[in-house]
């Protein structure tokens, strides 16, 4: 079965107030953490980001911008672009801005993975983009895009799919699903 990993840096950071994939933590940019934690899973590895970053990444990474049809319209542009360049039988998906995610924790996510997808919530808060996808749900990415429906848990609440207890996890969920969006919050962790 082939595992493709999604990294999605693509996002505005308009709270961070810079691009949040090349923020700094212990010495590595927040996307290298998200790289890390998914290259033990995934067969490949591509991140979907915005044109203007595209240089910043380093060789060796693969790098891609939205589908023409579809840029600027969110995570699920990000996610249906990764699929539509490398062919797999599913897609682990993490944002660039959660610098605690580790290996292991996605090993385990991958290892309790049913149904179509598979998220992750952390004491009721939902973290649909820590997840597992199938192929077979692009067609209703595709669709959703096409009529203008940006919403992760839109697409995700048309498939048979699963919500994981961070809990199950890892022993910290509160800090390795925290996603930062402003410097405070790193500097909280």
């Amino acid at each position: 079965m082939k595992t493709v990993g999604v990294l999605l840096a693509g996002g505005q950071s308009r709270r961070f107030g810079s691009p949040k994939a090349f923020a700094m933590h212990e010495g590595h940019s927040f996307y290298h953490y998200a790289l890390e934690a998914l290259r033990s899973i995934c067969d490949e590895i591509v991140v979907v980001t915005r044109p203007e970053f595209q240089e910043q990444f380093p060789d060796g990474v693969h790098v891609t911008t939205d589908l023409a049809l579809y840029a600027g319209m969110g995570p699920l542009a990000g996610i249906l672009s990764a699929m539509e360049l490398m062919e797999a039988d599913r897609y682990v998906v993490l944002p660039c801005d959660m610098p605690f995610i580790e290996a292991d924790i996605m090993e385990r996510l991958i290892e309790l993975h049913n149904g179509d997808i598979s998220s992750v919530t952390v004491e009721g808060k939902r973290h649909p983009l820590v997840s597992v996808w199938n192929a077979t749900v692009k067609p209703t990415i595709q669709q959703a895009l096409r009529d203008g429906n940006r919403r992760v848990m839109h697409v995700q609440g048309q498939h048979e799919g699963q919500w994981i207890e961070g809990a199950l996890l890892t022993d910290t969920p509160e800090i390795a699903f925290k996603n930062v969006n402003t410097p405070c919050e790193l500097e909280r962790g």
